[in-house]
């Protein structure tokens, strides 16, 4: 396989690059809003530390007898301290420091709130009238480390998931062209003579017009052939009077002649008209094989017809879009079945492409009413009597030949049933229907 042609690879090389792209996208911005996150709670425990000290310091200060002297407190275990603090009185003179504090760390006073270094982030707070003024001191380092030890355990998960999620894509691109490998496979196993359209189940939206096209050219190849068949009829038609007369001339030179050789060519002229005497014959019984007769001498049950063609359509349809709706009994019909399947999908196509996305309903009832129901907006009642004429679209803008309904009323004109539009829905503001009577034995 080129790759460089490859759908398949394309999918995935492209699937790949947007989707490291947006995971990188979205581990930075989880990044910066947890870095912001993780900032507001240290300044938190910031402010809060310092709250909690400056009661218990002006306690200690208040009661002592030798005011001005420094005291330090030791730490309780053998640790690194995170948050420093001085407690200072409104000479800016140290009464209280923690064990780890380095004054020479701590700016001059300079009101309550919070303040920044280049190696610390600080929060003042202040008691009794500004006399008594704490310091709580973290070193930047503490917030750069913790920051990077989130960007470290937020990246690994993604240098491992990463390449897992781009063998899955590559898996899932691979999965989601198996119809259409499905499709090229049913295809180069056709004979030169099979011209039935190809089933196209399964495959994607995007391909299911290229199937469409295939058929569609397909059942033109079929029509040329047919009318290459018709001529054949005709002719073998034609042929049957000159041939009887020629086989005629043929016998009465054999009776007639006395010279042996001239017998025995007689007989091989004989035999080689009667070989093409019944090849014509064969002929145009192919050709009322493959005519176009709307109804038959027997009836057959028009609902294996009905549920193959839905079937057929549903599979280049999105799920769910027709439903089928049978009776449980039989509903015998004398009209060929072909024609039946032309106007079934005639009928369906023409709903799947002037609904409005909705459900198609098809309804086959016991007494041989056919209904196809879609939604939709409403169809003006002059443009509803002109549906049924060649080329005739009611305004829309949807894709289409204009002929689907004209076929649909030829059909039901020949074979004697009768075809009803009606537009909107009964019951309902809106949609479209149309109700084919056939003919039911």
């Amino acid at each position: 396989m080129n790759r460089r042609h490859s759908l398949q690879g394309r999918l995935g090389l492209w699937l790949g690059l947007a989707l490291t792209l947006v995971w990188l996208a979205a581990a930075t911005a989880t990044a910066l809003l947890a870095r912001r996150e993780m900032t507001a709670v240290f300044d938190s425990s910031l402010q809060e530390t310092a709250e909690r000290i400056l009661p218990l310091a002006v306690l200690d200060i208040v009661g002592r007898d030798d005011g001005g002297v420094t005291q330090h407190l030791s730490a309780n275990r053998a640790n690194d301290e995170i948050f420093t603090y001085l407690v200072r009185d409104d000479q800016d003179r140290i009464l209280v420091q923690s064990n780890g504090a380095n004054p020479a760390d701590f700016p001059p006073w300079g009101g309550t709130g919070f303040r920044q270094s280049a190696t610390h982030r600080f929060f003042n707070d202040e008691a009794l009238r500004g006399s008594v003024r704490i310091t709580v001191a973290e070193p930047l380092d503490h917030r750069a480390k913790a920051a990077r030890e989130l960007l470290i355990g937020m990246g690994l998960p993604l240098v491992v998931l990463l390449p897992v999620a781009l063998g899955l894509i590559v898996l899932t691109v691979r999965a989601s062209l198996r119809p259409l490998r499905g499709f090229l496979a049913r295809l180069a196993a056709r004979n030169a003579r099979d011209l039935s359209p190809l089933p196209a189940e399964g495959l994607p939206t995007e391909l299911a017009p290229l199937a469409r096209t295939l058929n569609d050219l397909l059942d033109r190849l079929a029509a040329a052939f047919a009318a290459e068949r018709s001529f054949a009829a005709n002719a073998a038609h034609e042929l049957r009077t000159p041939l009887a007369g020629a086989i005629a001339q043929a016998q009465r030179l054999q009776s007639e002649s006395a010279d042996p050789a001239a017998r025995t060519r007689a007989a091989e002229i004989e035999a080689t008209l009667k070989r093409l005497a019944r090849l014509s014959e064969r002929l145009m019984q192919l050709a009322r094989a493959e005519g176009g007769r709307l109804r038959l001498d027997r009836a057959a049950d028009l609902r294996p017809v009905a549920r193959l063609v839905v079937e057929d359509l549903a599979h280049a349809a999105p799920p769910g879009r027709i439903r089928l709706s049978l009776p449980a009994g039989a509903v015998p019909s004398d009209l060929d079945p072909d024609a039946f399947a032309i106007a079934l999908r005639n009928l369906v196509e023409n709903a799947l492409r002037h609904g409005d996305g909705g459900p198609v309903e098809v309804a086959l009832s016991p007494d041989g009413r056919l209904c196809v129901a879609n939604g939709g907006p409403p169809v003006p009642g002059e443009a509803v009597g002109r549906l049924t004429d060649r080329f005739e679209r009611g305004g829309s803008d949807r894709a289409g030949s204009g002929l689907g309904l004209a076929i649909v009323a030829a059909i039901a004109d020949r074979a004697g049933g009768r075809l009803t539009l009606v537009s909107p829905r009964e019951g309902r503001p809106d949609g479209f229907e149309a109700r084919l009577d056939l003919p039911v034995a």
